[in-house]
């Protein structure tokens, strides 16, 4: 039983761009999926999609790549908050990722999303993860 879920989503996408796989398989939750949307939103990653299986469903995550120097467009993921330490975050508090080149992904109250719009929205919560 995997006691951090996002935990594991980082290190299978993580492992995945270190051995340049294009395509990397994941256990799906509704809350991988709404970081992987993220992802794609903020030009991380080329797509993705939900394929349904049985016990679970799996989500299949297209990792992008520079065309030029064949390097991944993700050059960082980190976690920020963990089971052992919850890191919270007012609106005002959110952190800005590499000067504003990354994003932190943050759980609020009003779904998850990326630090840039949750100022927008006026909002804090949970920073999960950091992707430069």
């Amino acid at each position: 039983m995997l006691t951090d879920p996002i935990s594991d989503f980082l290190t299978r996408v993580r492992n995945a761009l270190m051995a340049g796989h294009r395509v990397v398989e994941i256990p799906s939750t509704s809350l991988k999926e709404n970081m992987t949307k993220i992802l794609l939103d903020q030009g991380f990653i080329m797509g993705y999609k939900v394929v349904e299986e049985k016990p679970q469903n799996v989500l299949k995550i297209a990792l992008k790549y520079d065309k030029m120097s064949k390097a991944s467009v993700i050059q960082g993921l980190k976690r920020v908050s963990r089971p052992g330490l919850r890191q919270y975050k007012g609106a005002g508090e959110l952190p800005r990722v590499k000067n504003g080149l990354g994003i932190a992904i943050v759980s609020t109250s009003k779904g998850v999303m990326s630090d840039k719009q949750a100022r927008r929205e006026n909002v804090g919560g949970e920073v999960l993860c950091y992707v430069y």
